[in-house]
């Protein structure tokens, strides 16, 4: 595993001694409530769920909060089921936490829809999009957190699978929502995904699958179609399966959003570093269990981006990377 160039992280932190110190001299227990689209442990045991974990934790320490210390986490997880979101989100409304998390936009608006009054940080698709903020730079209300631009970035990355597979003409698209439902991830992001494949001329195959077995149906009906490679949006419902190589069984060249689909064998990624985006994360809550405003905390956004390649993955597909992405790529996996 080479690391190519280093993530640089939205914002450079304050330093977290002042923080720490105004933490410890109130003496004050905070509680606050973390909903997960995923299984709890130990089906979310990977490492680098755990990474991640250890990185939110890590810096609410530097803010002077420690879970079963200072600090009483209440986690509610939704192991995959996204319509129990809210239900989720309504029972950590009622313990009247000081704050809560939420791990993805999906669950952000769940959380939003119980109530408007209790901070909320999450690291989401696209916040603005999907109702959270109606600004980055103001928030104006109990919502802030990381934007991921993964929205946006879904052309360019139809357009890396394209450079990869150069006489590509069907591409599967899989993705959450409908693309006439602007609120939705495949509404979002299907202008950027569309315009790409007119420019790169390719026809788009879409599919919206809601279980795994949606998904082994959607690929299998992908297959039939002759598929040349396959492009993952960002979906709640896919960051909860715990077993990623579901997308790798039909051998599509696929491209996909976050880290753990290149570790689990997926070919290639390009999207936030996710190390460095959990970090943040554990940035604002401790500012705001330190005393901070939600509506004063701007949302922030990655100021690069990753490309991941997954070299034994392309051998196994006997696909040669092109020296023009390997030379591009920040990590490569061999």
């Amino acid at each position: 595993m080479i690391d190519r160039r280093a993530f640089i992280a939205g914002a450079t932190a304050l330093l977290a001694a002042p923080f720490a110190a105004e933490a410890q001299q109130t003496g004050q227990i905070k509680k606050v409530g973390f909903l997960f689209p995923w299984p709890p442990p130990p089906d979310d045991a990977d490492p680098v769920r755990l990474r991640n974990r250890a990185a939110v934790h890590d810096e609410l320490r530097n803010h002077g909060w420690i879970e079963g210390q200072n600090l009483i986490i209440e986690r509610r997880y939704a192991a995959g089921q996204i319509d129990q979101l809210e239900q989720l989100a309504a029972e950590l409304v009622a313990l009247e936490p000081d704050l809560i998390y939420a791990a993805s936009g999906t669950a952000a608006v769940a959380i939003r829809k119980a109530n408007t009054s209790i901070p909320i940080v999450t690291h989401a698709g696209d916040m603005v999009g999907q109702g959270l903020v109606s600004n980055l730079a103001r928030p104006d209300g109990n919502v802030t957190g990381l934007n991921l631009m993964l929205v946006e970035i879904a052309g360019k990355r139809l357009h890396l699978l394209r450079e990869l597979l150069p006489r590509a003409s069907r591409i599967a698209v899989l993705g959450c929502g409908d693309t006439r439902s602007p609120g939705t991830n495949m509404g979002l992001s299907w202008p950027y995904v569309e315009a790409a494949a007119r420019a790169l001329r390719v026809q788009l195959l879409q599919y919206a699958p809601q279980t795994p077995d949606d998904i082994k149906a959607a690929l299998n009906e992908a297959s039939r179609n002759r598929a040349d490679g396959l492009l993952l949006l960002d979906c709640a419902r896919f960051n909860a399966i715990t077993d990623k190589s579901i997308f790798l069984r039909h051998r599509l060249p696929a491209i996909y959003y976050l880290e753990p689909f290149a570790q689990a064998g997926g070919l290639m990624v390009y999207g936030p570093d996710e190390a460095a985006f959990y970090r943040r994360t554990g940035w604002y809550i401790g500012r705001i269990l330190n005393g901070a405003k939600p509506a004063d905390l701007p949302v922030e956004q990655p100021r690069e981006l990753r490309l991941v390649i997954n070299l034994k993955t392309a051998k196994a597909l006997g696909l040669t990377i092109p020296p023009s992405l390997l030379l591009r790529a920040d990590q490569v996996i061999e």
